[in-house]
């Protein structure tokens, strides 16, 4: 049968079907067919063939219900099908000539013609139909429902078809966009960035992809933009031949996802600057420069009396209290929106929204502020201000950490036209949040700090002892805020025989814990040196407390481990103008001596104190009178930049010239030597030595004869009468014929007198025997047992201490008030010696 003329016209795109895929229904890529008004196929095409595998001289003139595998009628079939125009759609079930079903998706439509209706059948398999219906499906939605704008331009530039997205983008009229069949009637104007960058797509024939950055209106200031960021791209269109056909332009704006990343940057941000020291005003202006002026104009930030003075505060919404400014912030350097200075207390009136806020633990934000609002009825001075400047957006967010509020930020808008909305609500919150957690450690440790150093403090010497043997200053430096208070001391002692003791010690560790252990070292060292220990024999029992804290301390679960600590001890006598000195892991001391360079001798450095089982030693150093000795901790050298040897010669330097007063010097140490913020607790003490005068000293050697008491007396008798006091004679007669009575009877020789004579009255016997004595009540039927009962009564105290080659009774008195006019009245400028040699 010969095919109808219009199906041979069609046979030319034959070659064309087999070239190219396109739509599945597509004229040239369906199965094509002919049906004629009896139901017999007039046309068959090579897709067709292909399909179910019937040649066309094998189905020409067969009804084409043969291929279905039924006897069901076309009209029956299309009474089934969508109706579709004036043609229909389904799915049908064909049988291919090798027997199988093969599904198909089936148009039909109706072809007019002299004869009666010609029906054009197009088909296609059902895999492929349905994944074109996908392809449609994704076009479509990208086209229409994606935030992506597009538009295509013909070869001319001229608008040809533009989605609702682009036309919202550039402002173009709504018709452009709207659905037509046919070109736009009249030209569109074009916008500048769209033309210049099809043009280059057009040109040269590639993608042409570029950022931009569209200003955001006119008066809105650029660092609190609200212009939009947007991607843009511009490709050729071409048609199977290659032939340009026109130019596709895309845009995508994503505004909102670049504020998102600003966002996050800026919490980023908060979250490396806000907190990096534990000082609370610092805290307070980092949150303050967070905030201006990437979300506000201005800010306040407000917080409680007690938060500023570190005391504790009470869980929950706080309705009470004195709110302080603790730091404000402008876009403008002179402030001109501060109504209260950083440290006054604010006033807000009880109905403002910062009092709100507190009351009830929840931020307010007024994207519009409405200037006449009853909270503002009370307070015309901030309602004249924000006037003034145009405020228009107000936020005011709870400073609240750990369950308590510590005060209110309060942000302000004028020059950035933006509200304030829901998201810069969250983001304040988020970065408060932070800052507030920031400031609550902050607090919490300024109270620690405190408390630690009130307790140092405390524990501490309040002032030093004024004595003849030598002229003494101090420094002591607490470190910063942040490295916390550490366990540094001092101390001078008062000795037997007119000596001194010079402490330096300290702790290892900040805080609390330490400043308790060094008053516990502080008082155990005071305990030993009143028993007149030397310095090694001191630093060793010392170092025996140490390690018993510690193990108390292991044993509880809440105690603090004292991990140890060093010290200095060294004690002068102003009479033989020697230093003795031992020292347990601590620097050694510097000597400026009047004639010669300053000294750092070389004294055994012995273990620090908690160790334990490594022995100490002693060093012996004679002194010229008016030479400076200087005692420290670790901080004071090291402070020069961690280099101790550059910590050493500073020191010498501070040192030179120590004719110079004492206070001179300290200032001299702490400008030379100390940074202005030391990283580490400093203690130093300085002692200028004094010596006793020879006429203020008289020492005899006593015979082992109970005769010799009478002389010793009479001795003492004559001295006292040459240093003016008479007064004192009795008492110390009586002193003096009790213990030398007491060595010759219990002790063994040789026996020696000594009598001082400096701001006390000092009164020693020694002997060469290491029985100590000691005082007892006697029975009224003994005989003797009353000789130390009767000097502790008449003397201020009394007391032992051991020397290498035994021990020495000591008894002070309390001189007269006018012993010095009496001295010198008496004795014009004679010694001891030679009055006694006189009277002889």
């Amino acid at each position: 049968m010969t095919p109808p003329a219009d199906a041979a016209d069609t046979m030319d795109l034959r070659d064309l079907a087999d070239k190219h895929e396109g739509d599945p229904f597509g004229i040239t890529s369906a199965a094509v067919a002919l049906v004629d008004v009896h139901g017999l196929i007039r046309y068959w095409s090579h897709r067709a063939e292909g399909l179910l595998g019937y040649p066309a001289p094998s189905v020409l003139g067969r009804p084409a219900t043969s291929l279905l595998g039924s006897d069901r009628s076309p009209a029956s079939l299309l009474a089934q099908a969508q109706r579709v125009g004036e043609g229909w759609e389904g799915m049908i079930t064909a049988r291919h000539r090798a027997g199988h079903p093969v599904e198909l998706a089936l148009r039909v439509c109706p072809l007019h013609a002299e004869q009666g209706a010609v029906w054009l059948a197009v088909a296609c398999e059902v895999s492929d139909s349905r994944r074109w219906e996908l392809d449609q499906a994704v076009v479509r939605g990208l086209l229409e429902e994606s935030p992506i704008g597009i538009a295509v331009l013909d070869s001319q530039l001229r608008f040809q078809w533009v989605n609702q997205v682009l036309a919202a983008m550039e402002g173009l009229p709504a018709d452009l966009a709207a659905p037509r069949t046919t070109a736009p009637a009249g030209p569109a104007q074009v916008p500048t960035a769209v033309d210049w960058q099809a043009r280059q797509a057009l040109t040269s024939g590639r993608i042409t992809p570029a950022v931009e950055h569209v200003a955001p209106p006119h008066g809105m200031s650029r660092r609190n933009s609200q212009g939009q960021l947007r991607l843009r791209s511009s490709f050729p269109l071409r048609d199977v031949d290659g032939k340009t056909l026109g130019v596709c332009h895309t845009a995508v704006d994503f505004t909102a996802q670049d504020r998102a990343r600003e966002r996050l940057a800026l919490v980023n941000e908060a979250a490396q600057r806000i907190g990096t020291t534990l000082d609370l005003d610092r805290t307070v202006q980092e949150l303050a420069e967070v905030l201006v002026p990437q979300l506000a104009d201005f800010v306040a930030i407000d917080l409680f009396q007690g938060v500023l003075r570190a005391r504790d505060l009470t869980p929950g919404p706080i309705t009470g209290g004195t709110l302080q400014r603790a730091v404000h912030l402008s876009i403008h350097a002179e402030l001109p929106e501060a109504i209260v200075p950083v440290g006054e207390s604010t006033g807000y009136p009880s109905k403002s929204p910062q009092r709100r806020c507190l009351a009830t633990g929840r931020p307010i934000l007024d994207p519009v502020l409405d200037t006449t609002t009853w909270w503002l009825a009370g307070d015309e001075q901030r309602l004249s201000k924000l006037l003034s400047l145009g405020v228009h957006t107000h936020l005011v967010v709870p400073l609240r950490a750990r369950g308590a509020t510590m005060g209110v930020v309060t942000l302000l808008r004028w020059e950035n036209p933006g509200p304030f909305d829901e998201d810069d609500l969250l983001l304040v919150e988020e970065l408060v949040a932070r800052a507030a957690v920031c400031v609550d450690n902050a607090r919490r440790f300024v109270r620690e700090h405190n408390a630690a150093l009130a307790l140092q403090t405390s524990l501490l010497p309040p002032d030093l002892p004024d004595h003849c043997a030598v002229e003494v200053a101090y420094r002591y430096l607490p470190t910063d805020a942040e490295a916390g208070v550490g366990g540094d001391w001092f101390d001078v002692i008062p000795l037997s025989g007119a000596r001194i003791a010079l402490v330096v010690g300290d702790v290892v560790g900040h805080g609390i814990h330490a400043a308790a252990s060094m008053g516990r070292l502080r008082a155990a060292v005071q305990t030993l040196a009143d028993m007149d220990l030397p310095p090694d024999e001191l630093l060793a029992h010392v170092d025996d407390l140490v390690l018993r804290l510690a193990e108390e301390a292991e044993a509880s679960e809440n105690g603090p481990v004292v991990i140890g600590a060093t010290c200095v001890y060294a004690v002068y006598d102003p009479i033989s103008r020697k230093l003795s000195v031992a020292r347990a892991g601590h620097p050694t001391p510097a000597i400026a001596h009047l004639s010669e360079p300053v000294e750092l001798p070389d004294i055994p450095a012995g273990p620090p104190l908690g160790l334990g089982g490594l022995p100490f030693e002693s060093a012996e150093i004679e002194l010229e009178e008016g030479s400076v000795v200087a005692l420290y901790t670790d901080g004071l050298i090291e402070a020069s930049d961690r280099d101790v040897d550059v910590g050493f010669e500073r020191l010498c330097f501070a040192l030179a010239h120590p004719d110079r007063p004492l206070e001179e010097i300290c200032d001299t140490m702490v400008r030379i030597l100390l940074p202005d913020h030391p990283h580490d607790d400093v203690a130093f003490l300085i002692a200028r030595t004094r010596a006793l005068p020879p006429d203020r000293v008289a020492s005899w050697e006593v015979p082992t004869d109970p005769r010799a008491v009478h002389e010793a007396r009479d001795n003492t008798a004559r001295c006292l009468a040459a240093w003016g006091l008479e007064d004192l004679a009795f008492a110390t007669e009586l002193i003096v014929s009790e213990l030398i009575t007491n060595a010759i009877k219990h002790a063994c020789g040789p026996i020696g007198l000594r009598l001082i004579h400096e701001r006390t009255l000092i009164c020693e016997v020694s002997d060469a025997s290491n029985t100590s004595p000691h005082m007892r009540r006697a029975r009224t039927t003994d005989e003797g047992g009353r000789g130390l009962f009767l000097v502790a009564q008449v003397a201020q105290r009394w007391g032992t201490r051991y020397t290498a080659t035994g021990k020495t009774i000591w008894a002070e008195q309390q001189l007269p008030n006018d012993v010095s006019s009496r001295g010198e009245a008496r004795g014009q400028g004679d010694t001891a010696e030679e009055v006694l040699s006189d009277e002889h």
